[in-house]
């Protein structure tokens, strides 16, 4: 069968067997996503052993180690993931609520209700947490969810789809919502995107080249995920015991993921007595530091390896312990700094000026500002969501961190009483 044949036949399949969700109660829907979570834990051992079959076939193919941090899963993960679920049931159901509701002079009324999209593509990178945590949300809100992750995870991606199919087979849920879409062949990602009437909505999350790929690829409509090049700024009004903290949690926590900050500004009226300790910390915490002309002599001054920054290491997404340094003139210098340089996903500011943190507030156009907080707060299960779909840079339909109301759309109903319209 070639891929577009097998994807139309996994979008009907999933089409149809999305009534059992559209059909079924909230609490049908609650149980369904419970029983993907505790069937997830109990079969954690068959899930980390999938797993290693990806790890070490990683690690022959020198696969980054951005990469394989993503790809990794060990019971903790496991059960974040079985945690993350059963949150996500705990959460009100976003089917069925009235928006807005008016009766017409003509007598008409309108109910305006939020419903499903229908069929979901998700297509994403070595991320196997992604597999059930796109599942559970799309379920909760009433879709079906058409999985392609990538051929590096394809051993931990199958095993997991193989476990939520057999959690749902116990279920009023038909299992059928759920379909792994195989990633052995590129084809597969082409013919997904481009089943516009078979497939509602395409939703890529990974790299920067990857996103870019299936938005400027799809004829499905998409949402935007992000690359990250998230700053810090440092404002001349900081508390340092409160900003190395956040620099260094922000940095360093997981520098793989997409909230990871990859550049520290620095007010230049406390540059001189800030950048050396926060130089100092992050050498220390093996950063590698590209640095503008202010920054690296203070660098070198420390004795601190470092290199002058270039235009790419700016717009760069790391991944890695690695990081920009520069200094600024002030929250309107900082705000055009990000500007040129970043991807509209998470800035924080460090300040105890009310004042600086409003300016910086209005003029940051990002998903998510952090005012004296880690940018490794834009989360879905860090905002209380349990889990996320992914996060949006863009600002349609959603924006920020993706959880069960990002994954609804809306229909208006018209009640009449044999109104016609003259």
């Amino acid at each position: 069968m070639d891929a577009d044949s097998l994807i139309a036949n996994l979008a009907d399949t999933a089409r149809i067997a999305a009534r059992t969700l559209s059909s079924a109660s909230d609490a049908d829907r609650r149980l369904a996503v419970l029983a993907i979570a505790d069937e997830i834990e109990k079969q954690s051992t068959e899930n980390i052993a999938a797993n290693k079959e990806d790890m070490d076939r990683g690690r022959s193919e020198s696969m980054h180690p951005q990469l394989l941090d993503r790809l990794m899963l060990n019971a903790e993960r496991i059960a974040a993931m079985a945690r993350g679920a059963r949150h996500v049931a705990e959460l009100p159901s976003p089917l069925g609520i009235t928006l807005r509701e008016s009766t017409m002079a003509n007598g008409l009324h309108l109910r305006q209700k939020t419903v499903p999209f229908g069929v979901v593509g998700m297509v994403y990178e070595a991320r196997p947490n992604v597999t059930v945590d796109a599942a559970v949300i799309l379920l909760m809100s009433g879709n079906a969810a058409l999985l392609r992750g990538s051929s590096s995870a394809a051993s931990s991606n199958a095993t997991l789809v193989s476990v939520m199919k057999r959690a749902l087979s116990k279920t009023a849920i038909s299992p059928d919502v759920i379909a792994l879409v195989p990633s052995d062949d590129r084809e597969s990602v082409r013919a997904l995107l481009h089943a516009r009437g078979k497939v509602d909505l395409v939703i890529p999350r990974g790299s920067a080249s990857l996103i870019r790929m299936v938005v400027d690829e799809s004829t499905v409509p998409t949402i935007e995920t992000g690359a990250g090049v998230c700053h810090v700024y440092v404002d001349q009004y900081a508390d340092f015991e409160k900003a190395i903290p956040i620099l260094i949690n922000s940095k360093t926590h997981r520098p793989s993921v997409c909230n990871a900050a990859e550049t520290l500004l620095v007010h230049g009226a406390i540059a001189q007595k800030f950048l050396p300790l926060a130089l100092r910390q992050l050498s220390d915490a093996g950063v590698v530091l590209h640095c503008d002309a202010v920054a690296l002599q203070i660098a070198h001054t420390l004795g601190i390896d470092a290199t002058l920054a270039t235009q790419e290491n700016w717009q760069t997404e790391y991944g890695v312990l690695e990081m920009n340094v520069g200094v600024v003139s002030s929250v309107d210098g900082a705000a055009d700094h990000i500007a040129q340089f970043g991807t509209n996903h998470t800035e924080a500011i460090v300040t105890e000026s009310r004042e600086a943190a409003d300016r910086f507030i209005a003029l940051a156009d990002c998903a998510a500002v952090m005012v004296n907080a880690s940018t490794r707060f834009t989360d879905g299960e860090q905002m209380g969501f349990g889990a996320e779909i992914g996060i949006s840079n863009q600002k349609l339909h959603a924006r920020g961190p993706m959880g069960l109301e990002a994954m609804t759309t809306t229909t208006w109903i018209v009640t009449g009483n044999g109104q016609i319209r003259s």
